[in-house]
């Protein structure tokens, strides 16, 4: 695993087109996905250190992704920031409690995005 590698997973093409374009201009090898069986296939694969993960998504949910990368004692290490546009503290919470180290709701500025790259991978 690369400590700079980072997964995007979202099925909204701008949403992987903008946070790809933010990151690879930090340094970051960005890898995406855009349904949630194939980011667990990638996951499993490039064992990324940081995975961007949006919940509404086809095939699986962010929730059933971010359990799945949680059961997985092989993924131990990988840290998941929750995206979403519910930002209700309920929906924050079941992402928090599910297994994300961090929830970020849409939209978004490039800054929030580089800083919680920074702190998550400066943490580790």
């Amino acid at each position: 695993m690369s400590s700079k590698t980072i997964l995007v997973v979202d099925d909204e093409p701008y949403i992987l087109r903008s946070v790809s374009f933010v990151l690879e201009r930090e340094g970051y090898e960005v890898a995406t996905a855009s349904e949630g069986e194939s980011a667990l296939a990638k996951i499993r694969e490039l064992h990324p250190r940081l995975v961007f993960l949006d919940i509404m998504l086809p095939k699986k949910n962010g929730y059933e992704v971010c359990a799945a990368i949680k059961e997985d004692p092989m993924l131990a290490d990988v840290h998941i920031v929750m995206l979403s546009a519910k930002g209700q503290q309920i929906d924050r919470e079941r992402g928090l409690l599910g297994g994300a180290d961090a929830y970020m709701t849409k939209p978004f500025s490039p800054k929030e995005i580089v800083e919680y790259v920074q702190n998550i991978t400066s943490n580790v």
